[in-house]
């Protein structure tokens, strides 16, 4: 079904019919998300031999674990028994510095950092683009900049040239805030269009959807997930980080059974140690955003 194609009424009853599954399949559901199902051993790219579990990826192979979070793995195996360990966590994190007061200084701190670390990603305000890219060039970690932020109420035309300026200077990935006041007045075709178009001028970089979870209803947040992923969006984000709240699990993991294993969750706002991030990504996280990220890294607690 192509949205294009539908009347505002026709989508609406299209979204609504959806969450009310949605919603009723997930009230039938145990509070955390489903395990995957076993599938069939694959060959270890370091031994040449069967997979045996042996729970040392996230150690010895970094970027192949990056690169599964980036595709939107749910969950990385790690030889930590039931706890998850700072080191676990790292190349989760999107290492973040929004601040309007940041200085140039602080955004070079920043990208040190990330690289030191191992951190999927630094997450900075647009106009300091073209000086990560030239701090982190030749190097694993991603640029990630914010569209529409932190209100998501510009026009979807400043959205879409905010996208194109930030890629041509240098980001790899987009958050994008929606459109909130849209999506609560029931407008999903507009904020379907929003987007999409964002997503259209991102050219192929992942873009991850921020909902804004803490001013909506679990309703609302499922509706802005299914838009999220109709759009083409790779990822849905829980928070600015400016709103009224931040990352919760209970919303990671409605927002993980939502999208399915298909597409990304990061958790973001308010998560400042390790206890904190690891309950994310049991919920089903595979971003981290955090401006804590040091601390949750250096941490010597670990959670269950």
């Amino acid at each position: 079904m192509d949205l294009n194609d539908l009347s505002q009424e026709e989508l609406a009853s299209v979204v609504n019919e959806v969450v009310r599954r949605v919603v009723s399949r997930l009230e039938g559901e145990p509070s955390s998300p489903p395990e995957p199902a076993e599938a069939p051993a694959a060959l270890c790219a370091l031994t040449a031999e069967r997979c045996t579990a042996c729970g040392s990826c996230v150690e010895r192979r970094p970027e192949d674990v990056r690169t599964m979070i980036d595709q939107g793995a749910s969950r990385i195996g790690a030889q930590v028994g039931t706890q998850l360990t700072a080191q676990d966590i790292a190349p989760f994190i999107d290492h973040t510095l929004l601040k309007p007061n940041v200085k140039e200084e602080e955004i070079t701190q920043l990208c040190n950092e990330a690289r030191e670390f191992g951190f999927a990603a630094i997450c900075i305000n647009p106009s300091y683009v073209p000086l990560a890219a030239t701090l982190l060039a030749n190097t694993p970690v991603k640029i990630c900049t914010v569209v529409g932020f932190p209100l998501g109420s510009m026009t979807t035309e400043a959205k879409a040239f905010e996208t194109r300026d930030a890629v041509a200077k240098g980001a790899d990935e987009i958050d994008v805030v929606i459109n909130v006041g849209k999506l609560k007045s029931g407008d999903y075709q507009y904020v379907a269009e929003d987007i999409k178009a964002v997503v259209k001028a991102a050219q192929h970089r992942i873009v991850k959807v921020i909902i804004e979870a803490a001013m909506l209803t679990d309703d609302e947040k499922v509706a802005a997930c299914i838009l999220a992923k109709a759009g083409g969006a790779q990822f849905v984000k829980t928070s600015t980080g400016f709103g009224p709240g931040g990352a919760t699990a209970h919303d990671v993991a409605l927002m993980r059974r939502t999208v399915g294993a298909e597409m990304g969750v990061k958790a973001a706002g308010g998560i400042r140690d390790l206890a904190t991030a690891a309950e994310m990504v049991k919920a089903g996280a595979t971003r981290i955003g955090a401006s804590a990220s040091i601390q949750i890294v250096t941490s010597q607690s670990s959670a269950s």
